[in-house]
């Protein structure tokens, strides 16, 4: 009897805990947040209605931001404000960038570390000036096509043992290998050999670095996440065994690129991004260790493996929902690579895909542009207010605000694109045949202001090799057409389960 009224207290306790501590989350959330103040934005619900909506939570912010481009959502601690409005993006990107810091909430930390899409300031400037410089080299230019064209011919062949054997394959998951593969050769000077299935250590890589980005990125939408990591249940517990898979395999390739410099230190030919890194850390070894050397080295591979393999995935989708675009892009290519009646070898064909070649397929570049749009490789992104502020739609927000701008929803707002926003159509970026930009604060794929992305004529450059490559020797259908393709809700837009395809020669 004892033991059971014993247990009974321990139940009302804890009970009477979870309670209170829910309670003061409630008044965390709703205290002090000038909710019915109409010199902020429009309180629209709070971090529980993210969670609730998370599986399809670029959609919630769609559905909101149609009737209100500005709003809140409330959460413990300040305001997150989620904006549409391209006159706010400017003003926070461009016009007040000095006011708006990635902010200090260490979400990010376990993940990206100190790397350059998660640290502002001295460090922020340090890796983009000596990234700045890499991607504007000639040698880096010309070493990166040679790769994309590499892998691209790699991926034909995979591509056409499936056909042969008229087997449905994940499309997706041969373009992250794909890329993958392109950003270690490119990146770190190193071979993965995660295409052709040989590595168990890239595949093994490749998915808890996946996981881990979706695992990280919920701690958006969950109040309750530092709480499981101080006791290492749950959702933490995995991402912290993912982590640690990213560092060991990180730290190897670190080790490994070490030794071939060393091997190789008379040969001037540092054609890799790394190898610039590495020399710096000779330089200023107290600064740049081997662990900011790993978060270096992952930004770079959330940049140039995900951004252009979900972008990839996403228009061949979009390729396959709409044949006649998939057919004029196709003829395009044989049109501008003189390939309408010869048979070229597959090696042949990606030997003759040059910067020059692919500066003319307006229609292709206006397709993968529109992927974009209406699929953004960062489906939301954001910043912090360190000082108050006046949006220009006169909106209030306070130190310490976040502030989001939704890519997703912006690309299928009546009011920035016009009202057949939804539809895919390449279309509406040519004039007379020939592609035509649009603000970057209005297409803000790539992001804008200061911190543009230094990457985006890598990653086009990545996506007309490969996209030139794949349909000139195959068409892709649906491999099921009453299937629901939708995305996986993290930091950058993956889709849920793939997407399963075939492929018929052409």
């Amino acid at each position: 009897m004892d033991i059971f009224f014993t247990l009974l207290t321990f139940i009302a306790s804890a009970f009477l805990g979870l309670l209170l501590l829910f309670s003061l989350l409630i008044l965390r959330i709703f205290t002090g947040k000038s909710i019915r103040d109409p010199e902020y934005p429009p309180v629209k619900g709070t971090v529980f209605d993210q969670l609730f909506h998370f599986k399809t939570l670029y959609h919630y912010h769609t559905e909101i931001a149609q009737k209100h481009p500005t709003f809140r959502l409330l959460a413990p601690g300040n305001s997150r404000l989620f904006t549409a409005d391209t006159r706010n993006i400017e003003h926070i990107l461009k016009t007040r960038f000095e006011n708006y810091s990635k902010g200090t909430y260490g979400m990010l930390t376990d993940l990206l570390g100190e790397g350059i899409f998660a640290v502002d300031g001295e460090k922020w400037k340090q890796q983009r000036k000596l990234a700045s410089f890499e991607f504007s080299t000639r040698v880096l230019r010309d070493f990166s096509c040679s790769v994309f064209r590499k892998n691209a011919a790699k991926l034909v062949r995979v591509i056409s043992e499936f056909s042969h054997e008229g087997m449905g394959f994940d499309m997706q998951d041969l373009l992250m290998r794909c890329t993958l593969d392109s950003i270690f050769k490119v990146g770190f000077g190193l071979e993965l050999h995660c295409l052709d299935g040989s590595s168990k250590e890239g595949r093994e890589f490749m998915k808890a670095f996946d996981d881990s980005n979706a695992l990280v990125y919920r701690r958006y939408v969950d109040p309750f996440w530092k709480l499981k990591r101080f006791l290492n249940i749950g959702s933490e517990a995995i991402l912290k065994k993912n982590i640690q898979i990213i560092d060991d395999f990180v730290h190897g390739v670190i080790k490994t690129k070490r030794k071939l410099m060393e091997i190789q230190h008379d040969s001037s030919d540092k054609e890799d991004i790394l190898s610039r890194f590495l020399l710096e850390s000779k330089e200023d070894p107290e600064n740049m260790t081997d662990q900011y050397l790993r978060d270096i080295i992952l930004n770079f591979i959330i940049a140039g493996k995900d951004t252009s393999a979900n972008t990839l995935s996403w228009f061949f989708y979009m390729l396959c929902k709409y044949p006649l675009v998939q057919e004029k892009i196709a003829q395009e290519i044989k049109e501008v690579t003189c390939t309408q009646e010869s048979e070229l070898s597959i090696d042949q064909f990606v030997a003759s895909i040059t910067d020059a070649t692919i500066e003319r397929m307006h229609y292709l570049h206006a397709a993968l542009t529109e992927t974009l749009r209406l699929y953004p490789a960062v489906p939301v992104n954001g910043r912090t207010a360190d000082a108050p502020d006046i949006l220009p739609d006169g909106y209030k927000l306070n130190k310490g605000d976040g502030v989001y701008y939704l890519a997703y929803a912006m690309g299928r707002m009546p009011y920035i694109w016009g009202n057949d926003a939804e539809e895919f159509q390449p279309e509406r970026w040519l004039k007379d045949g020939i592609f035509q930009p649009e603000s970057s604060f209005k297409f803000i794929a790539f992001h804008a202001g200061p911190r543009i992305c230094l990457g985006k004529d890598f990653a086009y450059r990545q996506m007309k090799i490969v996209s030139t490559t794949l349909l000139r020797f195959f068409r892709f259908k649906l491999a099921n057409e009453t299937e629901n393709v939708t995305y996986r809700t993290m930091f950058t837009l993956h889709m849920e389960t793939g997407l399963p395809v075939v492929a018929v020669p052409r």
